[in-house]
């Protein structure tokens, strides 16, 4: 990983990202007026950081996880028209650089969705280090990206009459983490 940042008090070491206290979420135009929002209920993550304080990010989603608060739709979204959880049961994150962009951060990386890896830039920013209750310090972060569902491979297309479509490209992809430094 090529890096040139370090994070302030972010302790050498791996952090787990705690999954009670952190979400996956995401926004898609439904019907061109709104938007869908949803989360992936099932996720693991890390945060290497070396003894020079660079850190390197890994993340995995089972994507059957998802939830938008409605069955029927999230069936739809696990089955071959978008997501295909059968054939492609996880969604991968691996970092490849991390720069700073003003007071935040740029992770940059290969995400792998639905059998496709291309690379995306999260837009990060480090809410800091707490040294937690009695279990070791936790840091906290928050990152967005948005890709294009169709480039990797989820190409359905439900068009509707008057223009437009029932479901958006563009995906914004929102993550609020909490990791705690691993003994």
């Amino acid at each position: 990983m090529t890096a040139s940042i370090t994070l302030p008090n972010l302790s050498a070491g791996t952090w787990a990202v705690d999954p009670v206290h952190s979400t996956v979420g995401f926004t898609v135009r439904h019907l061109v007026v709104s938007k869908v929002r949803g989360t992936f209920d099932d996720f693991t993550g890390t945060i290497t950081v070396d003894e020079n304080g660079v850190p390197a990010v890994r993340a995995e989603i089972q994507v059957a996880s998802v939830n938008t608060r409605n069955a029927q739709r999230d069936g739809h979204i696990a089955s071959a028209d978008f997501f295909d959880v059968e054939q492609f049961p996880t969604a991968t994150f691996v970092s490849t650089a991390v720069r700073p962009a003003g007071d935040n951060l740029v992770v940059e990386g290969d995400f792998t969705l639905h059998g496709v890896t291309r690379p995306v830039e999260l837009a990060v920013e480090f809410l800091g280090v707490n040294p937690g209750m009695g279990n070791g310090p936790v840091a906290g972060f928050e990152a967005t990206t948005t890709i294009n569902r169709k480039d990797f491979g989820i190409s359905i297309d439900m068009p509707l009459e008057g223009g437009g479509a029932v479901v958006g490209d563009k995906i914004t992809i929102n993550l609020e983490l909490e990791a705690g430094l691993q003994a």
